[in-house]
């Protein structure tokens, strides 16, 4: 199993466009130690020809632009991709606005929960993915489920989706439930189990993540690789940096640091890998001179950026 991380950033990416924090400053300008990410994103192959796509972002005509395995084969028909599917982890715009560039009749499948999925069929733009050529099927929660092409021909690539603690996108926040999670039901928010069908070593995907339970620790437990929600680094980050009123609770993600930040709370879970994605234009680890992604490093994560390339 091969995967490669094609957007490592959260929504906005980094530098985000009309983002003047220091950090975007930094990045915008060339300076050393900052590195320009595109927002988030994953693609996997079992047999590095077929290759499925974990989130369609914005930044998705950039992303193939830059991955090379994700563009058409230079041997292959006029119009081609190796893109056999797209996993959606949710339904937040930097995770579907992308399926938007793959209009141009070019068969695939889209894997995602009813529950995102419904999302998707409510919204008629999404029409432009006809679907006699753009299939849509449900993920199905804690079973294994071999990703199919648009044939129908397995691809060797098994995921397994369950759901994680998080939020309903904020275009579909209901105010008058503020206090029920906004509207927030089972099936929102997944975490991926990501294997071969014929290697049982895994890597869980989990770009979007509000805490972190027993249950998630155990299941956890051996895995060969964890890419995991890294959006701040502190949960008040964006109201100290003074470009955001919200906080990474509120958002639907867990900081990285403190006592009940991910770091503590998967310190002494057996993982072989582990690696933070979905990193917000804020968070200081951005900098990889900067004392927060010493602590990172130090305590065995790494931090994943565009172009990274993990084998299982």
């Amino acid at each position: 199993m091969h995967l490669k991380i094609v957007g490592s950033a959260a929504g906005g990416g980094f530098p985000q466009w009309n983002c003047n924090y220091r950090l975007s400053r930094a990045a915008r300008n060339g300076e050393s130690g900052f590195r320009a990410r595109t927002q988030s994103s994953l693609a996997a192959s079992a047999n590095g020809r077929d290759w499925i796509l974990f989130n369609a972002s914005p930044d998705i005509r950039e992303q193939i632009a830059a991955t090379p395995e994700l563009q058409p084969f230079p041997d292959g028909p006029l119009r081609g991709s190796p893109i056999q599917a797209v996993v959606l982890t949710n339904a937040d715009v930097d995770h579907i606005a992308g399926l938007l560039s793959l209009r141009e009749r070019q068969p695939f499948v889209i894997y995602g929960t009813q529950r995102v999925l419904d999302v998707i069929d409510s919204n008629t733009i999404f029409n432009v993915l006809d679907r006699s050529v753009v299939s849509r099927r449900v993920l199905p929660l804690n079973v294994p489920t071999e990703i199919c092409d648009w044939r129908g021909e397995p691809t060797s690539v098994v995921v397994e989706a369950f759901p994680v603690p998080g939020k309903i996108a904020l275009f579909l926040e209901d105010q008058e439930r503020a206090q029920d999670g906004f509207g927030t039901e089972i099936g929102d928010t997944i975490g991926l189990r990501v294997s071969s069908r014929d290697d049982r070593r895994s890597a869980f995907y989990i770009p979007g993540c509000a805490g972190i339970d027993k249950a998630l620790r155990e299941r956890l437990a051996d895995a060969a690789c964890l890419l995991f929600d890294g959006t701040v680094y502190t949960d008040e980050e964006m109201l100290t940096a003074g470009v955001g009123q919200k906080t990474g609770k509120r958002m639907g993600h867990l900081h990285i640091s403190g006592a009940d930040g991910s770091m503590a709370a998967l310190a002494q879970v057996a993982i072989a890998r582990r690696i933070y994605v979905h990193i917000n234009n804020t968070n200081p680890i951005l900098d990889e001179e900067a004392a927060e992604a010493a602590v990172v490093r130090a305590n065995g994560w790494e931090i994943g950026y565009d172009g990274m390339e993990i084998s299982l």
